[in-house]
């Protein structure tokens, strides 16, 4: 009759299961759920994230003929800014982030929207729009109600949608292009029902060809803000002859994003008035 003497059993069972872990800890890696994959935090996009990861930079602005007025914009990647030291340096007019989808407000609105006015400063809004989260009036709706309105005050320009690349997923928002020019309409059409002004559009040029089928039906109501790091603002999108504002850096002194607007600055306070 064989023996089995203590401990010629355990050593067998331990070696099993080790081999066992060992197996489960080489699974590990490709288990791990996809809210925990690198990309950004929902509420950290900003007027031109994408542009250089699909536009790229191709130099510096050329000078022009036209009367340009210098500009810039910013958000909570900026915390509080130094508009003094903007001001001296020739910055006249400014936009803040105020919102984005219905879920986010910039917590630094109040120190850039009125600091920015406090100089002198003509100032506006703008709304990061998350086309994929809610419809267009919604989104509309909560700019409005989070400080994007507009009041004929002589200082503030009209808010702006920034539409541009998805930076949390598809970079349409995973919409075809006729239901992205639906939902932009929705914004749109509701924005000017709220403050009775025409929201600006900040879009690229290779973002609306490839996401709204290079739509024209917008331009002849909506001034046209055009992101591109180059030495001229390049091709428009469909039906804008002339873009109304430029975001030609995003690495400028002070504030990083820096802006042209298409107009000596009594241009500029027209755009306010209305």
């Amino acid at each position: 009759m064989p023996v089995h003497r203590p401990g010629s059993v355990r050593p067998r069972r331990l070696f099993r299961a080790g081999l066992l872990l060992a197996a489960l800890s080489l699974a590990l890696p490709f288990a791990v759920p996809a809210s925990a994959a690198d990309g950004p935090a929902r509420g950290s996009a900003h007027m031109g994230m994408g542009v250089l990861a699909h536009d790229g930079r191709r130099g510096t602005p050329s000078p022009t003929a036209v009367t340009q007025t210098e500009g810039v914009d910013v958000s909570a990647h900026q915390g509080n800014v130094a508009w003094s030291t903007l001001w001296s340096s020739g910055v006249k007019w400014a936009y803040t982030k105020a919102t984005e989808g219905t879920y986010y407000t910039n917590p630094y609105f109040a120190q850039q929207y009125n600091g920015s006015y406090n100089v002198g400063m003509i100032r506006g809004a703008y709304h990061f729009a998350t086309p994929d989260t809610t419809s267009g009036a919604t989104q509309a709706n909560y700019f409005v109600d989070h400080g994007g309105g507009w009041s004929k005050d002589g200082k503030t320009l009209p808010g702006t949608l920034d539409i541009e690349w998805n930076p949390y997923g598809a970079d349409c928002y995973g919409k075809s292009a006729s239901a992205m020019v639906s939902w932009i309409a929705d914004f749109l059409n509701t924005y000017k029902a709220r403050t009775g002004r025409n929201a600006v559009i900040y879009t690229a040029t290779s973002w609306w060809s490839a996401c709204t089928g290079n739509y024209a039906g917008f331009a002849s109501a909506n001034p046209l803000w055009i992101p591109r790091y180059a030495s001229d603002a390049g091709t428009l999108p469909a039906g804008w002859s002339y873009y109304t504002m430029w975001q030609y850096t995003s690495s400028g002194p002070t504030v990083g994003d820096h802006d042209r607007f298409n107009g000596a600055l009594d241009r500029v306070q027209a755009l306010a008035n209305g």
